[in-house]
Protein backbone atom coordinates (compact mmCIF):
# COMPACT_ATOMS: atom_id res chain seq x y z
CA UNK A 1 0.00 0.00 0.00
CA UNK A 2 1.41 3.38 -0.96
CA UNK A 3 1.72 6.28 1.43
CA UNK A 4 -1.13 8.09 -0.30
CA UNK A 5 -3.29 4.97 -0.02
CA UNK A 6 -2.51 4.80 3.67
CA UNK A 7 -3.57 8.41 4.03
CA UNK A 8 -6.81 7.69 2.13
CA UNK A 9 -7.51 4.77 4.45
CA UNK A 10 -7.01 7.06 7.43
CA UNK A 11 -9.42 9.60 5.97
CA UNK A 12 -12.04 6.84 5.50
CA UNK A 13 -11.50 5.90 9.13
CA UNK A 14 -12.11 9.47 10.24
CA UNK A 15 -15.28 9.67 8.18
CA UNK A 16 -16.58 6.31 9.39
CA UNK A 17 -15.97 7.05 13.05
CA UNK A 18 -17.52 10.51 12.64
CA UNK A 19 -20.67 8.81 11.31
CA UNK A 20 -20.62 6.42 14.26
CA UNK A 21 -20.30 9.30 16.74
CA UNK A 22 -23.21 11.03 15.01
CA UNK A 23 -25.42 7.98 15.63
CA UNK A 24 -24.24 7.63 19.22
CA UNK A 25 -24.96 11.30 19.88
CA UNK A 26 -28.46 10.94 18.44
CA UNK A 27 -29.10 7.87 20.61
CA UNK A 28 -27.96 9.63 23.77
CA UNK A 29 -30.06 12.70 22.95
CA UNK A 30 -33.14 10.46 22.58
CA UNK A 31 -32.50 8.27 25.61
CA UNK A 32 -35.76 9.56 27.15
CA UNK A 33 -37.81 9.82 23.95
CA UNK A 34 -40.97 7.72 24.05
CA UNK A 35 -40.82 4.78 21.66
CA UNK A 36 -37.41 5.76 20.22
CA UNK A 37 -35.37 3.01 18.55
CA UNK A 38 -31.58 3.24 18.59
CA UNK A 39 -29.46 2.99 15.47
CA UNK A 40 -25.74 2.56 15.08
CA UNK A 41 -23.06 2.70 12.41
CA UNK A 42 -21.61 -0.71 11.66
CA UNK A 43 -18.06 -0.74 10.26
CA UNK A 44 -17.48 -2.58 6.97
CA UNK A 45 -14.35 -2.95 4.83
CA UNK A 46 -14.07 -0.63 1.85
CA UNK A 47 -11.78 -1.95 -0.94
CA UNK A 48 -9.53 -4.99 -0.61
CA UNK A 49 -5.96 -6.10 -0.15
CA UNK A 50 -4.71 -8.69 -2.63
CA UNK A 51 -2.25 -11.44 -1.69
CA UNK A 52 0.22 -10.53 -4.45
CA UNK A 53 -0.08 -6.80 -4.19
CA UNK A 54 -1.75 -3.94 -2.44
CA UNK A 55 -4.79 -1.98 -3.45
CA UNK A 56 -6.51 0.83 -1.68
CA UNK A 57 -8.44 -0.34 1.40
CA UNK A 58 -10.27 1.47 4.11
CA UNK A 59 -13.50 1.42 6.09
CA UNK A 60 -17.07 2.54 5.50
CA UNK A 61 -20.25 2.44 7.56
CA UNK A 62 -23.68 0.98 7.13
CA UNK A 63 -26.51 2.13 9.40
CA UNK A 64 -28.22 -0.61 11.41
CA UNK A 65 -31.47 -0.11 13.32
CA UNK A 66 -32.46 -1.87 16.51
CA UNK A 67 -36.23 -1.73 15.98
CA UNK A 68 -37.05 -5.15 17.47
CA UNK A 69 -35.52 -4.50 20.89
CA UNK A 70 -38.14 -3.35 23.38
CA UNK A 71 -37.78 -0.32 25.60
CA UNK A 72 -38.66 -0.12 29.27
CA UNK A 73 -42.27 0.13 30.45
CA UNK A 74 -43.21 3.38 32.18
CA UNK A 75 -46.51 3.41 34.06
CA UNK A 76 -48.66 6.50 33.61
CA UNK A 77 -52.12 5.34 34.85
CA UNK A 78 -53.63 7.01 31.77
CA UNK A 79 -55.97 4.45 30.20
CA UNK A 80 -55.37 5.65 26.63
CA UNK A 81 -51.56 5.35 26.94
CA UNK A 82 -50.67 2.07 25.23
CA UNK A 83 -47.58 -0.16 25.27
CA UNK A 84 -46.79 -2.98 22.86
CA UNK A 85 -45.51 -6.17 24.48
CA UNK A 86 -43.63 -7.97 21.72
CA UNK A 87 -43.63 -7.37 18.00
CA UNK A 88 -45.61 -4.73 16.16
CA UNK A 89 -46.07 -1.03 15.50
CA UNK A 90 -49.03 1.31 15.83
CA UNK A 91 -50.40 2.82 12.63
CA UNK A 92 -50.61 6.61 12.92
CA UNK A 93 -51.49 9.48 10.61
CA UNK A 94 -50.44 13.12 10.87
CA UNK A 95 -53.48 14.54 9.07
CA UNK A 96 -56.80 12.80 9.59
CA UNK A 97 -58.61 15.52 7.65
CA UNK A 98 -57.09 14.06 4.50
CA UNK A 99 -57.64 10.60 3.06
CA UNK A 100 -56.86 7.92 5.61
CA UNK A 101 -55.12 5.70 3.07
CA UNK A 102 -52.27 8.18 2.62
CA UNK A 103 -49.80 9.62 5.09
CA UNK A 104 -49.89 6.60 7.39
CA UNK A 105 -46.75 5.76 9.36
CA UNK A 106 -45.66 3.30 12.03
CA UNK A 107 -44.50 4.02 15.56
CA UNK A 108 -43.99 2.50 19.00
CA UNK A 109 -44.88 5.79 20.70
CA UNK A 110 -48.13 4.95 22.48
CA UNK A 111 -48.56 8.19 24.46
CA UNK A 112 -52.11 8.59 23.13
CA UNK A 113 -54.67 10.91 24.68
CA UNK A 114 -57.90 12.44 23.34
CA UNK A 115 -57.65 15.82 21.63
CA UNK A 116 -60.38 18.46 21.71
CA UNK A 117 -62.43 16.40 19.23
CA UNK A 118 -61.93 13.08 21.00
CA UNK A 119 -59.39 11.67 18.52
CA UNK A 120 -56.52 9.75 20.13
CA UNK A 121 -53.24 11.54 19.38
CA UNK A 122 -49.75 10.92 20.79
CA UNK A 123 -47.20 13.44 22.01
CA UNK A 124 -45.79 13.86 18.50
CA UNK A 125 -49.21 14.94 17.16
CA UNK A 126 -49.87 11.66 15.33
CA UNK A 127 -53.36 10.14 15.34
CA UNK A 128 -53.98 6.48 16.17
CA UNK A 129 -55.70 4.48 13.42
CA UNK A 130 -57.81 1.36 13.81
CA UNK A 131 -60.73 -0.69 12.55
CA UNK A 132 -64.27 0.32 13.60
CA UNK A 133 -66.83 -2.19 14.88
CA UNK A 134 -70.37 -1.85 13.57
CA UNK A 135 -73.48 -1.27 15.69
CA UNK A 136 -73.88 -5.01 16.30
CA UNK A 137 -70.31 -5.39 17.59
CA UNK A 138 -69.03 -7.10 14.44
CA UNK A 139 -65.73 -6.17 12.79
CA UNK A 140 -66.57 -7.85 9.52
CA UNK A 141 -64.04 -8.56 6.78
CA UNK A 142 -61.25 -5.96 6.93
CA UNK A 143 -58.22 -5.66 4.67
CA UNK A 144 -55.18 -6.25 6.89
CA UNK A 145 -52.68 -5.78 4.08
CA UNK A 146 -53.54 -2.17 3.31
CA UNK A 147 -54.71 1.02 5.03
CA UNK A 148 -58.06 1.11 3.20
CA UNK A 149 -60.27 0.10 6.15
CA UNK A 150 -58.51 2.15 8.85
CA UNK A 151 -60.20 5.11 10.53
CA UNK A 152 -59.08 7.50 13.29
CA UNK A 153 -59.98 6.19 16.75
CA UNK A 154 -62.36 8.67 18.36
CA UNK A 155 -63.53 8.41 21.98
CA UNK A 156 -65.55 11.63 22.17
CA UNK A 157 -68.89 11.67 23.94
CA UNK A 158 -71.30 9.55 22.02
CA UNK A 159 -74.62 7.96 22.79
CA UNK A 160 -75.93 4.45 22.51
CA UNK A 161 -79.52 3.89 21.45
CA UNK A 162 -81.82 2.12 23.84
CA UNK A 163 -83.33 -1.24 22.93
CA UNK A 164 -86.72 -2.58 23.90
CA UNK A 165 -87.05 -5.47 26.36
CA UNK A 166 -88.54 -8.63 24.92
CA UNK A 167 -87.77 -11.36 27.48
CA UNK A 168 -87.63 -11.34 31.28
CA UNK A 169 -86.57 -14.17 33.59
CA UNK A 170 -87.54 -14.26 37.27
CA UNK A 171 -85.72 -16.33 39.89
CA UNK A 172 -85.81 -16.38 43.67
CA UNK A 173 -87.10 -18.33 46.67
CA UNK A 174 -90.51 -18.08 48.36
CA UNK A 175 -90.89 -19.15 52.06
CA UNK A 176 -92.94 -22.37 52.26
CA UNK A 177 -93.95 -21.78 55.90
CA UNK A 178 -96.06 -18.80 54.85
CA UNK A 179 -98.53 -21.06 52.99
CA UNK A 180 -101.26 -23.30 54.44
CA UNK A 181 -102.16 -20.87 57.22
CA UNK A 182 -105.77 -20.11 58.20
CA UNK A 183 -104.95 -16.43 57.87
CA UNK A 184 -102.02 -16.01 55.41
CA UNK A 185 -99.81 -12.96 55.79
CA UNK A 186 -99.30 -10.11 53.39
CA UNK A 187 -98.15 -10.62 49.84
CA UNK A 188 -94.49 -10.43 48.87
CA UNK A 189 -93.88 -8.03 46.01
CA UNK A 190 -91.02 -7.43 43.62
CA UNK A 191 -90.43 -4.78 40.99
CA UNK A 192 -89.38 -5.64 37.43
CA UNK A 193 -87.74 -2.96 35.29
CA UNK A 194 -88.04 -3.13 31.52
CA UNK A 195 -87.32 -0.77 28.62
CA UNK A 196 -89.72 0.46 25.98
CA UNK A 197 -88.93 1.03 22.30
CA UNK A 198 -87.41 4.45 23.10
CA UNK A 199 -85.04 3.05 25.71
CA UNK A 200 -87.07 4.52 28.57
CA UNK A 201 -87.31 2.51 31.77
CA UNK A 202 -90.75 1.32 32.93
CA UNK A 203 -91.78 -1.03 35.73
CA UNK A 204 -93.94 -4.04 36.36
CA UNK A 205 -94.93 -5.38 39.78
CA UNK A 206 -95.22 -9.05 40.73
CA UNK A 207 -97.23 -9.88 43.82
CA UNK A 208 -96.93 -13.32 45.49
CA UNK A 209 -99.81 -13.93 47.91
CA UNK A 210 -99.50 -17.07 50.07
CA UNK A 211 -102.63 -19.25 49.95
CA UNK A 212 -104.46 -21.14 52.69
CA UNK A 213 -103.40 -24.25 50.75
CA UNK A 214 -99.96 -25.69 51.41
CA UNK A 215 -97.26 -24.78 48.90
CA UNK A 216 -99.63 -22.65 46.84
CA UNK A 217 -99.27 -19.01 45.81
CA UNK A 218 -101.47 -16.57 43.88
CA UNK A 219 -99.35 -14.49 41.54
CA UNK A 220 -100.61 -11.13 40.23
CA UNK A 221 -98.78 -8.98 37.71
CA UNK A 222 -99.50 -5.29 37.20
CA UNK A 223 -97.91 -2.37 35.38
CA UNK A 224 -98.62 0.86 33.49
CA UNK A 225 -101.98 -0.54 32.31
CA UNK A 226 -103.08 -1.70 35.79
CA UNK A 227 -103.48 -5.39 36.58
CA UNK A 228 -102.69 -7.70 33.67
CA UNK A 229 -103.66 -11.06 35.14
CA UNK A 230 -103.27 -13.69 37.83
CA UNK A 231 -102.14 -17.30 38.02
CA UNK A 232 -101.99 -19.85 40.83
CA UNK A 233 -98.59 -21.47 41.36
CA UNK A 234 -98.14 -24.76 43.24
CA UNK A 235 -94.74 -26.15 44.32
CA UNK A 236 -93.52 -29.72 44.85
CA UNK A 237 -93.04 -30.54 48.53
CA UNK A 238 -91.31 -33.93 48.27
CA UNK A 239 -89.17 -36.11 46.05
CA UNK A 240 -86.26 -35.12 43.82
CA UNK A 241 -88.11 -32.02 42.60
CA UNK A 242 -89.04 -30.73 46.05
CA UNK A 243 -89.03 -26.92 45.97
CA UNK A 244 -89.56 -26.60 42.21
CA UNK A 245 -92.83 -25.52 40.55
CA UNK A 246 -95.31 -28.42 40.31
CA UNK A 247 -98.07 -26.82 38.25
CA UNK A 248 -99.82 -23.63 37.23
CA UNK A 249 -103.58 -23.14 37.27
CA UNK A 250 -106.32 -20.54 37.53
CA UNK A 251 -105.02 -18.36 34.73
CA UNK A 252 -107.12 -15.19 34.66
CA UNK A 253 -106.63 -12.20 32.36
CA UNK A 254 -107.48 -8.80 33.85
CA UNK A 255 -106.04 -6.76 30.98
CA UNK A 256 -108.08 -4.26 28.98
CA UNK A 257 -107.32 -4.19 25.25
CA UNK A 258 -104.99 -3.26 23.68
CA UNK A 259 -103.15 -4.52 26.79
CA UNK A 260 -103.09 -8.29 27.04
CA UNK A 261 -102.16 -11.24 29.23
CA UNK A 262 -101.66 -14.92 28.44
CA UNK A 263 -99.97 -17.74 30.36
CA UNK A 264 -98.57 -21.07 29.20
CA UNK A 265 -98.98 -23.53 32.09
CA UNK A 266 -96.65 -26.05 30.42
CA UNK A 267 -93.65 -23.71 30.30
CA UNK A 268 -94.37 -21.26 33.08
CA UNK A 269 -94.12 -18.32 30.65
CA UNK A 270 -96.52 -15.39 30.57
CA UNK A 271 -96.96 -13.11 27.58
CA UNK A 272 -97.77 -9.49 28.31
CA UNK A 273 -98.92 -6.85 25.86
CA UNK A 274 -98.06 -3.41 27.27
CA UNK A 275 -99.94 -0.44 25.82
CA UNK A 276 -97.03 2.02 25.80
CA UNK A 277 -96.86 3.15 22.17
CA UNK A 278 -98.63 3.24 18.83
CA UNK A 279 -97.60 -0.40 18.55
CA UNK A 280 -98.00 -2.13 21.95
CA UNK A 281 -94.88 -3.82 23.34
CA UNK A 282 -94.86 -7.58 23.85
CA UNK A 283 -92.93 -9.11 26.77
CA UNK A 284 -92.34 -12.77 27.58
CA UNK A 285 -91.76 -13.39 31.29
CA UNK A 286 -90.68 -16.77 32.66
CA UNK A 287 -91.43 -17.88 36.23
CA UNK A 288 -89.88 -21.33 35.69
CA UNK A 289 -91.08 -24.50 34.00
CA UNK A 290 -92.63 -27.23 36.20
CA UNK A 291 -90.02 -29.57 37.67
CA UNK A 292 -87.08 -27.17 37.10
CA UNK A 293 -85.04 -24.96 39.41
CA UNK A 294 -84.02 -22.20 36.97
CA UNK A 295 -86.89 -19.89 37.96
CA UNK A 296 -88.92 -19.50 41.14
CA UNK A 297 -88.46 -22.03 43.95
CA UNK A 298 -90.02 -22.56 47.37
CA UNK A 299 -88.17 -23.67 50.50
CA UNK A 300 -88.49 -23.14 54.22
CA UNK A 301 -86.73 -20.03 55.42
CA UNK A 302 -86.69 -16.31 54.76
CA UNK A 303 -88.01 -14.67 51.63
CA UNK A 304 -85.23 -14.11 49.10
CA UNK A 305 -85.53 -10.97 46.94
CA UNK A 306 -86.14 -11.86 43.33
CA UNK A 307 -83.44 -11.74 40.67
CA UNK A 308 -84.58 -10.20 37.40
CA UNK A 309 -82.78 -11.01 34.16
CA UNK A 310 -84.16 -8.79 31.38
CA UNK A 311 -82.76 -7.94 27.98
CA UNK A 312 -82.91 -4.48 26.44
CA UNK A 313 -81.31 -1.29 27.67
CA UNK A 314 -81.98 2.39 28.12
CA UNK A 315 -80.25 5.11 26.14
CA UNK A 316 -76.81 6.00 27.44
CA UNK A 317 -73.87 8.38 27.05
CA UNK A 318 -70.23 7.35 26.89
CA UNK A 319 -68.51 7.89 30.24
CA UNK A 320 -65.14 6.16 29.79
CA UNK A 321 -63.14 3.87 27.52
CA UNK A 322 -61.16 0.72 28.25
CA UNK A 323 -58.44 -1.07 26.27
CA UNK A 324 -57.79 -4.80 26.45
CA UNK A 325 -54.75 -6.91 25.51
CA UNK A 326 -56.40 -7.96 22.24
CA UNK A 327 -56.45 -4.34 21.05
CA UNK A 328 -60.19 -3.80 21.44
CA UNK A 329 -61.40 -0.38 22.59
CA UNK A 330 -64.51 -0.66 24.79
CA UNK A 331 -66.95 2.14 25.54
CA UNK A 332 -68.54 2.21 28.99
CA UNK A 333 -71.90 4.02 29.03
CA UNK A 334 -73.84 5.53 31.92
CA UNK A 335 -76.64 3.00 31.48
CA UNK A 336 -74.25 0.19 32.43
CA UNK A 337 -73.73 -0.99 28.86
CA UNK A 338 -70.22 -1.92 27.73
CA UNK A 339 -69.79 -1.91 23.97
CA UNK A 340 -66.78 -2.62 21.74
CA UNK A 341 -65.99 0.37 19.51
CA UNK A 342 -62.65 -0.15 17.74
CA UNK A 343 -59.87 -2.66 17.17
CA UNK A 344 -56.28 -1.37 17.31
CA UNK A 345 -54.17 -3.43 14.87
CA UNK A 346 -50.40 -3.77 15.07
CA UNK A 347 -48.26 -3.77 11.95
CA UNK A 348 -45.65 -6.52 11.65
CA UNK A 349 -42.91 -6.95 9.04
CA UNK A 350 -40.63 -9.69 7.79
CA UNK A 351 -37.67 -7.48 8.73
CA UNK A 352 -38.68 -4.70 11.10
CA UNK A 353 -35.05 -3.61 11.44
CA UNK A 354 -35.12 -2.69 7.76
CA UNK A 355 -37.80 -0.01 8.18
CA UNK A 356 -36.94 3.47 6.99
CA UNK A 357 -36.75 5.93 9.87
CA UNK A 358 -38.45 9.31 9.87
CA UNK A 359 -39.17 12.18 12.25
CA UNK A 360 -41.03 11.81 15.54
CA UNK A 361 -39.92 8.20 16.13
CA UNK A 362 -41.85 6.99 13.10
CA UNK A 363 -41.03 4.45 10.44
CA UNK A 364 -42.06 3.72 6.88
CA UNK A 365 -41.98 0.68 4.65
CA UNK A 366 -38.77 0.13 2.70
CA UNK A 367 -37.48 -2.46 0.29
CA UNK A 368 -35.56 -4.09 3.15
CA UNK A 369 -38.48 -4.27 5.60
CA UNK A 370 -40.95 -6.09 3.39
CA UNK A 371 -44.71 -5.49 3.32
CA UNK A 372 -46.74 -4.93 6.48
CA UNK A 373 -49.58 -6.98 7.95
CA UNK A 374 -52.10 -5.43 10.34
CA UNK A 375 -52.58 -8.24 12.82
CA UNK A 376 -54.83 -8.34 15.86
CA UNK A 377 -52.74 -7.98 19.06
CA UNK A 378 -52.00 -11.27 20.75
CA UNK A 379 -52.40 -13.37 17.59
CA UNK A 380 -49.60 -15.08 15.69
CA UNK A 381 -46.33 -13.19 15.98
CA UNK A 382 -48.10 -9.95 16.92
CA UNK A 383 -47.51 -8.61 20.42
CA UNK A 384 -50.22 -7.73 22.93
CA UNK A 385 -51.23 -4.34 24.34
CA UNK A 386 -50.99 -2.96 27.85
CA UNK A 387 -53.06 0.05 28.85
CA UNK A 388 -51.92 2.67 31.34
CA UNK A 389 -48.28 3.09 30.36
CA UNK A 390 -45.82 3.98 27.62
CA UNK A 391 -42.71 2.35 26.21
CA UNK A 392 -39.52 4.29 26.68
CA UNK A 393 -36.46 4.40 24.44
CA UNK A 394 -34.43 1.21 23.98
CA UNK A 395 -31.17 3.17 24.35
CA UNK A 396 -28.71 1.91 26.98
CA UNK A 397 -26.71 4.96 28.11
CA UNK A 398 -23.83 2.86 29.46
CA UNK A 399 -23.52 1.06 26.14
CA UNK A 400 -23.61 4.31 24.18
CA UNK A 401 -20.96 5.98 26.35
CA UNK A 402 -18.71 2.93 26.02
CA UNK A 403 -19.13 3.04 22.24
CA UNK A 404 -18.40 6.75 22.30
CA UNK A 405 -15.04 6.13 24.00
CA UNK A 406 -14.22 3.41 21.47
CA UNK A 407 -15.07 5.63 18.51
CA UNK A 408 -13.07 8.51 20.01
CA UNK A 409 -10.00 6.29 20.32
CA UNK A 410 -10.50 4.93 16.81
CA UNK A 411 -10.83 8.47 15.45
CA UNK A 412 -7.58 9.50 17.16
CA UNK A 413 -5.79 6.44 15.77
CA UNK A 414 -6.91 7.22 12.22
CA UNK A 415 -5.84 10.82 12.67
CA UNK A 416 -2.44 9.48 13.71
CA UNK A 417 -2.26 7.48 10.47
CA UNK A 418 -2.74 10.70 8.49
CA UNK A 419 -0.10 12.66 10.43
CA UNK A 420 2.35 9.76 10.14
CA UNK A 421 1.74 9.45 6.40
CA UNK A 422 2.22 13.21 6.11
CA UNK A 423 5.58 13.00 7.86
CA UNK A 424 6.62 10.15 5.58
CA UNK A 425 5.69 12.18 2.50
CA UNK A 426 7.70 15.10 3.88
CA UNK A 427 10.73 12.86 4.32
CA UNK A 428 10.32 11.60 0.77
CA UNK A 429 10.19 15.17 -0.59
CA UNK A 430 13.28 16.08 1.44
CA UNK A 431 15.30 13.29 -0.17
CA UNK A 432 15.90 15.55 -3.18
CA UNK A 433 17.49 18.31 -1.08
Amino acid sequence: MSISSAMAAGVSGLTANSNAVERISNNIANADTTGYRRSFAQMITSGSTAATGSTSAGVATTITHSNTTEGTFQETSVASNLTINGSGFFVVNSNIDAGYTTGNMFTRDGSFAPDEDGNLVNGAGLYLMGFAYDATGELGAVDRSSFSDLVPINVASQSINGSATSTVGISGTLPSQETGLAEPGNAFTTSVEFYNALGEAERLTLSFQPSTLDDTWDVTISGPDGDYGTVTMTFNNSGANAGSPASYSGVTSLATAPAGFAFDTATGEMTLTVNNGTTPQTLTMSLGAPGTFDGLTQFSGDYTPMNVDADGSESGLLTSVEFDEAGDVWGVFDNGTRKVLYSVPLATFANANGLATSNNSTFQVSGESGAFYLGAPGTGETGSLTSGGIEGSNVDIAQELTSLIQRQRAYSSNAKIITTADEMLSETVNLKR
